[in-house]
């Protein structure tokens, strides 16, 4: 197989159609068509949703709002239900959040989810690592599928990390972490 040097795939390299599409998606900027549904039956927007939602009533005031709050919150507890995720209502969440499978999502109230991270199945973002606290998410994180994400960490914008990782320290901007404990094994330019 005859491979150039742009065409090297090897461990830890990305095509340049991938670093393309990295560059594309903002770390501060939301992109809200990722959380937008195109159907009726998708429960992953369907529970983003109903969050949003809710926290849209809870800034406000009056007798109306109070009666949209509570049925944001049955809707919020429907969707929790049918997604099997335990996201809670008043998590801070940026914008452009994409839960392609979230069975199994565990996600500490106190967490900070920046605009437009990808988070698998089973991920837990909690208390409990080295550090008192709970994680920071920067913008445009990927988080494999059973990945934890443990105690008063930052992660960075543009950062991925793999499926079944337990990382337990800061993350810089632009790293690929991989392993239990976490440790980086790629830095890529954001």
């Amino acid at each position: 197989m005859n491979r150039n040097k742009d065409q090297d795939l090897s461990i830890g390299s990305v095509s340049p159609e991938v670093a393309a599409v990295r560059r594309q998606v903002s770390a501060t900027q939301p992109d809200w068509s990722r959380e937008r549904a195109g159907r009726y039956w998708e429960p992953d927007k369907r529970l983003i949703a109903s969050i949003r939602s809710y926290q849209r009533y809870a800034k406000k005031r009056g007798i109306l709002a109070a009666v949209f709050k509570r049925f944001a919150t049955l809707r919020h507890r429907f969707w929790s239900a049918v997604t099997g995720a335990d996201i809670p209502a008043n998590t801070r969440i940026g914008g452009g959040l994409r839960l392609t499978h979230p069975n199994g999502v565990v996600v500490h109230p106190n967490c900070v989810i920046g605009v437009n991270c990808l988070i698998f199945q089973q991920v837990t973002l909690g208390c409990g690592g080295k550090k008192d606290g709970v994680p920071t998410i920067g913008g445009h994180v990927d988080v494999g599928a059973g990945a934890k994400i443990l105690g008063g960490i930052k992660i960075g914008d543009h950062v991925r990390i793999g499926a079944n990782a337990v990382v337990l320290d800061d993350v810089p901007d632009g790293c690929t972490v991989v392993g239990i404990p976490g440790k980086i094994v790629r830095r890529f330019g954001a």
